[in-house]
């Protein structure tokens, strides 16, 4: 990651027209990071996405809201 930070850098200082592809990522939070330092393109495999898409309180929060609705009458 602090290579993908340095060629950002280097990109930005010298107004280079291209895009930062971060390559073969292995885990979520280098897709998070990736994308705060700017960069414009992740690859990674399917099961980093669907980390991604997955979180604790994503999934309670989901339980709550199914569970205040089965109270609603109907």
């Amino acid at each position: 990651m602090q290579l993908i930070e340095e060629i950002l850098q280097i990109y930005e200082h010298y107004a280079f027209a291209t895009e930062v592809l971060v390559a073969s990522v292995r885990h979520p939070m280098h897709v998070h990071k990736a994308a705060m330092m700017g960069a414009h393109v992740a690859t990674c495999p399917l099961s980093v996405l669907i980390q991604l898409s997955k979180h604790p309180l994503t999934d309670l929060g989901l339980a709550k809201f199914l569970s205040d609705w089965e109270k609603v009458p109907k």
